[in-house]
């Protein structure tokens, strides 16, 4: 045997040797050394691979301690969607759940259901390529997460190579990673040594630190993760229960819970519940409860899912804890979508691990309904262990001189007059206006809280398809006062975009080009853009092809506009809301709420002066008569679509029905005549049978859709 078989063969033993120790001390929780001796063994090997880095293997046990930092994250889209759980806060909610499952599956008998700890951490997904980890990534939207390989590599209880034998050859294992109260607490305390803000809780504080762009602070950060589904497996298969699944896992090397256990129906459900409830204080790690899974896979299999969440599985929350302290002032936040919220301000107080200074209440109707004042002594839950929230109001200790809350009639942030959103609705045969919950600022395009995301939805590809113009980069240009409103993307220039961070030459000129070229669009295009609160694509291609040119459409909205405040009281306006004349209410399926939507939007100085500055620019749109809608062969049909088209996409047959004169709806109704039916279809389904709805599969719709 030569030097360099010998090097290789110590290197193979060292590695067998670490991850064998690993799989002792994470997954059996059983060490056969101490530290001392595994760090020996681990120096030896980091000292090989760094005279020898041809030999390097991304399974090493060294690869944990971080690599060069990343300039962002790549994107990873889920072969199975990560779906979220339905929640139960409530015995009588997990016995319903019980009843539901059984009632589905038409059986008498107990059902057998694996409770286990919710972990309060981050959702992860691990894909492991013949037994070797290959990729991990966050949950994210549940469709697609961010590529997190490097950092996961430096869990410690992430095995880079799976135990054993009998792993598919392609195994995605999802779990929680999380972090452990006392790394928790000792990261705290190095935050305040080094004058950081310090993290609210271990969730926080793990999202924090798998998300780090820099490898070796992840390393640093001593993440745990425990193993509780899958997702794809290719080239080989699982046994038929969750229970047996888990057990797998843990043969292979990877950490599970052991906490987790078989029960008995609901009854067993809810003393697991109470088990862990009583165990939570002393357990290493923060839950907020614990989640009940059907055991059989086949019986998973045939409950199913409904919208984004299994039917076979439920979260039981542990019930939110709750402090009083004073409520010193309430301020109005307002959101991207130009809501307000209200924010109580309140005396700091040390409630549900963690000293809370700030609370939501809701909106306006939840501070009637509780009667909270400014002066308060108010009830401070933390709704789910992270949400602060105002629960109540301590009436015999409310001060002479506490004060009602008032909404402001401008915008906080940019000054825009705020309305009171309402609907319509019959009442007695009689149509009354209803007050609703939300207030909202008119501002839209140009009120800063709300800039971001009305530029991203402005330049989005079935918008404007500004490519290349991403959140990041327009989060930088608002920073730097490049961007006030959506107007301001066509006066960017060279200089100014190559001068930003992770742009160059030939990026700066790749979008300035994609800018260019949008400035030319279609009327419903332009009109769905503009982000009007109600206005979609279905409902902008409407007005589009009802008006015909973007005056048109803004003389029917403030002509409609000018009617409303014409009307002396309620009544009257609810008389002119429901005339059909020469405005809005005259275009199919525009209710009264989306019109005045759209009429608000157009009354708006803001809006105007932002649509003035857009024409200015030199964003041109094709304009032509006014049709008539529905028209075509498929004119006056009304399609709703469910599952997953996979020759065609959703997105495509969706433009295909309406050229040909159909309408897309996003619901199921009386109103409905087809319901196109893809791969894995959600609830629509049920419904539309209910209603007798007719049924299309992909290949009949492209067969309909044939010229």
């Amino acid at each position: 045997m030569n030097d360099r078989q010998k090097i290789e063969q110590r290197l193979r033993q060292l590695r067998d040797t670490l991850n064998r120790h690993n799989y002792l001390y994470y997954a059996l929780d059983a060490p056969e050394i101490p530290d001392s001796e595994y760090d020996r063994l681990f120096r030896e090997l980091q000292e090989l691979e760094a005279q020898h880095p041809e030999l390097l293997t991304r399974d090493s046990p060294s690869q944990r301690v971080g690599g060069a930092p990343l300039k962002e994250f790549g994107e990873v889209r889920h072969a199975v969607p990560m779906l979220s759980l339905d929640n139960a806060f409530a015995d009588d909610e997990v016995r319903a759940f019980d009843a539901r499952v059984r009632e589905r599956l038409q059986i008498h008998a107990p059902v057998t259901y694996v409770g286990e700890p919710k972990l309060d951490g981050l959702a992860i997904s691990l894909i492991y390529e013949h037994g070797v980890l290959a990729h991990g990534a966050t949950r994210g939207d549940g469709a697609v997460g961010e590529d997190v390989t490097p950092n996961v590599r430096t869990v410690g209880s992430i095995p880079l190579r799976l135990h054993g034998s009998g792993h598919p050859e392609v195994l995605e294992v999802r779990g929680e990673v999380y972090m452990p109260k006392k790394a928790f607490a000792e990261l705290n305390r190095r935050q305040d040594e080094h004058g950081d803000k310090a993290f609210a809780n271990p969730r926080n504080a793990a999202a924090g630190s798998l998300r780090q762009l820099d490898s070796h602070v992840t390393a640093e950060r001593n993440l745990e993760f425990f193993a509780y589904a899958w997702g794809e497996v290719q080239g080989g298969t699982l046994p038929q229960a969750h229970s047996q699944v888990l057990a797998r896992f843990h043969d292979w090397g990877l950490r599970t819970n052991r906490e987790n256990h078989a029960v008995q129906g609901a009854d067993g459900c809810l003393g697991y519940f109470h088990k862990m409830a009583a165990k939570r204080a002393a357990l290493p790690y923060q839950i907020d409860g614990v989640v009940y899974k059907v055991d059989r896979l086949d019986w998973q299999q045939r409950l199913g899912f409904v919208a984004r969440a299994p039917r076979w599985a439920i979260a039981h929350k542990f019930p939110a804890e709750e402090a009083t302290t004073r409520l010193k002032a309430v301020e109005f936040q307002v959101g991207r979508s130009g809501a307000l919220t209200p924010v109580a301000r309140l005396e700091p107080v040390f409630v549900g691990g963690a000293t809370v200074s700030n609370a939501t209440l809701h909106n306006m109707d939840e501070i009637a309904r509780k009667d909270v004042r400014v002066g308060d002594t108010v009830i401070v839950r933390r709704a789910g262990d992270v949400i602060p929230e105002v629960a109540g109001v301590v009436l015999s200790r409310r001060p002479p001189n506490a004060r009602a809350v008032q909404v402001p009639d401008r915008c906080p942030v940019c000054g825009a007059r705020v309305e009171r959103e309402t609907r319509e609705r019959q009442k007695q045969g009689k149509t009354v206006i209803e007050e609703l919950a939300a207030w909202r600022c008119t501002g839209r395009l140009s009120c800063p809280a709300q800039l971001a995301q009305a530029i991203m939805h402005f330049a989005g590809r079935r918008a404007l398809d500004i490519d290349g113009l991403g959140e990041k980069l327009v989060q930088q240009l608002i920073e730097t006062q490049l961007l006030h409103s959506p107007a301001d993307i066509f006066a960017l220039t060279h200089a100014q975009l190559a001068g930003l961070d992770r742009m160059g030459d030939k990026s700066a000129d790749n979008l300035l080009a994609a800018i260019a070229k949008s400035k030319t669009t279609s009327l419903a295009r332009f009109l769905y853009a503009l982000g009007i609160p109600e206005v979609g694509e279905v409902t902008a291609q409407t007005l589009a092809g009802h008006f015909g040119s973007l005056d048109a459409l803004r003389r029917a909205a403030l002509h409609y506009m000018g009617k409303l405040e014409q009307a002396r009281d309620t009544q009257d306006k609810v008389q002119v809301k429901a005339l059909a004349h020469e405005t809005l209410r005259q275009v199919p399926d525009i209710g009264p709420e989306v019109a005045a939507s759209i009429a608000e939007f157009f009354r708006e100085p803001h809006n105007q002066s932002v649509l003035k500055a857009l024409h200015a620019a030199g964003v041109r749109w094709t304009e032509g008569a006014p049709r008539t809608l529905g028209t075509g062969r498929l004119g006056g049909k009304t399609f709703v679509l469910t599952g997953t088209l996979a020759g065609m996409g959703r997105e495509a047959a969706k433009q295909r029905i309406q050229a040909l004169g159909g309408k897309v709806s996003g619901s199921v109704s009386q109103k409905t005549d087809y319901l196109v039916v893809g791969a894995e279809p959600g609830s629509k389904l049920t419904e539309a049978r209910k209603l007798g709805i007719r049924e299309l599969n992909e290949a009949q719709l492209q067969e309909l859709l044939q010229p």
